[in-house]
């Protein structure tokens, strides 16, 4: 089998900041149950919903996988490798579009509290591999995924 794919890896990296007016403890929530991830993690106009698990500890992993209009699937696999009660999460992730592995990544999220809720930080390290996708495009991902959980937690206060 002839392998045509011009290999390549980039680097990026990013932090996204948000406040939310919810306590750190109901933040957290959000990732650490998955009735409540799903409602805001995902499930964009045109998305067909595939597998979904979720074992929200450390060493756990989930995976979420799904269709976007009836042409791309993408499936996100992460392994949880800290967790700190409503302080902190970190877990590495890779991302498969169409069969194809386009990256894998580390993310830390910080839940500070302040004196209207918290404060939200992500950071996140990726290696993007064989030009599938860029740090720009992830970062404009994630950016909107950030915005569907303020959202969710503003509509919760």
């Amino acid at each position: 089998m002839t392998d045509t794919t011009t290999r390549s890896i980039k680097h990026a990296q990013f932090t996204i900041e948000r406040e939310v007016p919810v306590a750190p403890a109901v933040a957290f929530q959000a990732f650490a149950d998955p009735a409540i991830k799903a409602e805001w993690f995902g499930g964009e106009e045109g998305w067909e919903q595939g597998e979904v698990a979720v074992d929200f500890r450390v060493g756990g992993t989930e995976v979420n996988e799904g269709t976007f209009q009836g042409t791309v699937t993408s499936r996100f696999l992460a392994t949880y490798t800290d967790i700190v009660d409503d302080e902190r999460i970190v877990y590495t992730y890779d991302m498969w579009l169409n069969g194809a592995h386009i990256s894998t990544s580390v993310a830390t999220w910080e839940f500070e509290p302040t004196a209207a809720g918290t404060k939200l930080t992500l950071v996140e390290f990726g290696a993007h591999l064989d030009g599938h996708d860029t740090g720009a495009q992830r970062e404009e991902g994630t950016r909107e995924l950030v915005d569907n959980l303020v959202n969710y937690l503003s509509s919760r206060a």
